[in-house]
């Protein structure tokens, strides 16, 4: 069992690695990756399954005894990505399927590879927890609703569709994790080292799947993605670091919002592409983009903060 753990930690700890890896292999052979695209749903869902299940009682505690941080967190995830996403698509004069791609990832909500980044760079992970999950929960109103004012002069938008989207994919799972933790705790815990093992092969599958699927089409327009979806990423960790610093928090706490702002739920972007924009299948790219490089500059955020941290503390021993 302990090699298990052992597996499950390096596959988690080098997720981005696995990304590329995979992302290589498919874009050489796409036909052995494309078939991934087909369950698209089936796999995040599995992801937000995973996530639920790792969800304890004592994390909706937060929600209750730090509404003044949470509600900071939240204003600025909801506001700060889905507002640049809009503005690069503009600024770069996107085309259409790009431009709803860019949104949709701007538009969901954190990621649970934000919680894992924070507790590396010494942040609030506590506060991290409990933003990814009030992010998600309220994610089948927040997202549908951004999605359809930002991106409706790109492409037209199903408001109540997506709305169905997002709770079959994220919501319904999610409930259901946490469920079947509340009645299973003993049974939960023996395998909880496990459980990041289904979202890393989830996200994994789902990111080779559409780089199988659009592997002709990167070659053309991949490098135009990479620059505003490394911009997009690299705006939202520094504005919600920025604006987290505005409201005097504690570096701790402002280590949290800035990884959580700027690392989305980019399967969530890739699933609601698939299931609502069937005619815009390049909507799917920047969100797989997307989960390669978030991971990367997350960590090298992360990298940043800790030392930044380090530092002030040997100031204050003198």
């Amino acid at each position: 069992m302990s090699r298990i753990k052992r597996i499950c930690n390096f596959m988690s700890s080098n997720i981005a690695v696995l990304i590329i890896l995979f992302s290589l292999a498919a874009f050489f052979y796409p036909k052995g990756f494309s078939w991934a695209t087909d369950y698209t749903t089936l796999f995040l869902g599995a992801a937000m399954f995973g996530m639920g299940l790792t969800i304890k009682t004592e994390d909706f505690k937060i929600v209750f005894t730090r509404p003044g941080d949470l509600c900071i967190g939240f204003l600025l995830q909801y506001t700060v990505m889905p507002f640049t996403a809009f503005l690069l698509a503009k600024a770069f004069h996107l085309p259409a399927d790009l431009a709803l791609g860019v949104i949709l990832v701007g538009c969901c909500p954190g990621g649970t590879a934000s919680n894992v980044i924070t507790y590396v760079a010494g942040g609030d992970v506590p506060l991290s927890v409990g933003m990814t999950i009030v992010s998600t929960i309220l994610a089948p109103i927040c997202t549908p609703v951004l999605v359809y004012l930002l991106a409706g002069s790109w492409v037209e938008v199903s408001l109540f569709t997506m709305m169905m989207s997002v709770i079959k994919v994220v919501l319904v799972p999610v409930l259901l994790g946490i469920l079947i933790y509340r009645l299973f705790p003993k049974q939960i815990n023996m395998v909880r080292e496990l459980l990041p093992l289904i979202s890393v092969i989830a996200i994994v599958m789902i990111i080779s799947g559409i780089v199988g699927s659009n592997a002709e089409k990167i070659v053309s327009c991949g490098a135009l993605v990479m620059v505003a979806v490394a911009i997009h990423n690299v705006v939202g960790l520094c504005l919600g670091t920025g604006a987290a610093k505005l409201f005097k928090l504690e570096e701790k706490k402002i280590t949290a919002i800035g990884i959580e702002v700027g690392m989305q739920n980019s399967g969530l972007a890739i699933s609601l592409a698939t299931a609502n924009f069937a005619a815009n299948p390049l909507a799917t790219l920047p969100g797989a983009v997307f989960s390669v490089w978030h991971n990367i500059s997350g960590t090298i955020y992360a990298g940043i903060r800790r030392r930044m941290a380090e530092k002030e503390l040997i100031k204050q021993n003198g």
